[in-house]
């Protein structure tokens, strides 16, 4: 022992003794508990870093940011609705349409090309002035729904589809009711379809060429008519009209004004007759006013006035002298 009581081992035993004792940092690892902190965030699984000054700019940056683009949409509102209360606003959509589409045409999808197919009877210009494409217009804010039901609202339209195709064409297809005949009844004529529905009122030369039929019901009976026409052989040319009377039979209107009277039945035969008779006497084209061939066999003629006096004065003579001799 030294003077101070302790007790004095080699220096060798001794380094020996402090390489087998248990390091003291892993004593205290095993025993002494997670900082708490440390211990919330491994159940977090999230990393809290300490604001840096940055940090702290970049969020003032985008909060002033957001305030800017409010503030901005602000006064862009503002502004707009004094326009509007000046009529600044309006002056510009007469020239150069709504706001949208000005900035769409701005950015490059106006629309520069319209296509129409499968228009017939319609022209263009009517298509396009119906449907109310412009030059105002854009591809993006073109409705092509409303396009569409403006074209159907047409009676000569059966169908229509529109589509965009970008950058700047529209599309338009047609499906047409065919204008098959005329019609006219009350004093007014109307287009019909072959099935005899109405299309349109008759107001275009365009239609002059189709075949004229007159009377209530006489749309519906069209098959019936176009029948007679191709049974009416080298006189179909010279047929302007059918009326069909009582909804029954038919009169047929020359070109000349004569009126020729169907039967109710083989009219088809009785307007064959008729034909012979035109081709070997040419009877159409004498001073008559109407045919009737409603009895089988028989025709009977309408002259004029002045082809009737005729008559009479030629038979009047005769008559004078026959009775003289008796």
């Amino acid at each position: 022992m030294d003077g101070g009581r302790r007790l004095l081992r080699p220096v060798k035993e001794a380094f020996d003794g402090f390489q087998n004792q248990a390091p003291v940092y892993a004593g205290i690892a095993q025993i002494a508990p997670a900082p708490a902190f440390l211990a919330d965030y491994g159940r977090r699984g999230s990393v809290r870093r300490a604001t840096t000054p940055g940090d702290r700019l970049s969020r003032i940056f985008a909060a002033q940011g957001v305030g800017l683009f409010a503030a901005a949409a602000l006064f862009a509102g503002v502004g707009l609705y004094g326009s509007w209360l000046g009529g600044e606003y309006s002056a510009f959509v007469a020239v150069e349409g709504s706001v949208p589409d000005y900035f769409a045409r701005v950015a490059g999808v106006g629309i520069r090309t319209v296509t129409i197919s499968g228009a017939h009877a319609l022209t263009q210009q009517e298509i396009i002035a119906v449907t109310g494409i412009g030059p105002k217009n854009s591809l993006p804010f073109l409705d092509v729904q409303k396009v569409r039901a403006r074209l159907k609202a047409l009676p000569l339209v059966k169908d229509a589809s529109i589509s965009k195709l970008y950058p700047g064409r529209v599309v338009i297809d047609i499906e047409e009711r065919k204008p098959f005949a005329l019609w006219q009844r009350d004093g007014v004529v109307k287009i019909v379809a072959v099935d005899g529905t109405p299309i349109d009122t008759y107001a275009d030369q365009r239609f002059a060429a189709l075949p004229l039929v007159v009377g209530t019901g006489a749309n519906a009976q069209l098959g019936e008519y176009t029948a007679l026409l191709d049974a009416a052989g080298d006189l179909r040319p010279r047929i302007k009209a059918g009326i069909l009377v009582a909804q029954r039979r038919w009169t047929l209107q020359m070109d000349n004004q004569v009126e020729v009277a169907l039967p109710e039945v083989d009219a088809a035969a009785a307007l064959a007759r008729l034909a012979q008779f035109q081709r070997e006497d040419h009877v159409i084209d004498k001073d008559i006013l109407s045919i009737d061939l409603r009895v089988p066999g028989r025709m009977f003629v309408r002259l004029t006035e002045n082809a009737a006096a005729a008559r009479a004065a030629a038979l009047a003579p005769k008559s004078k002298t026959k009775g003289a001799r008796t």
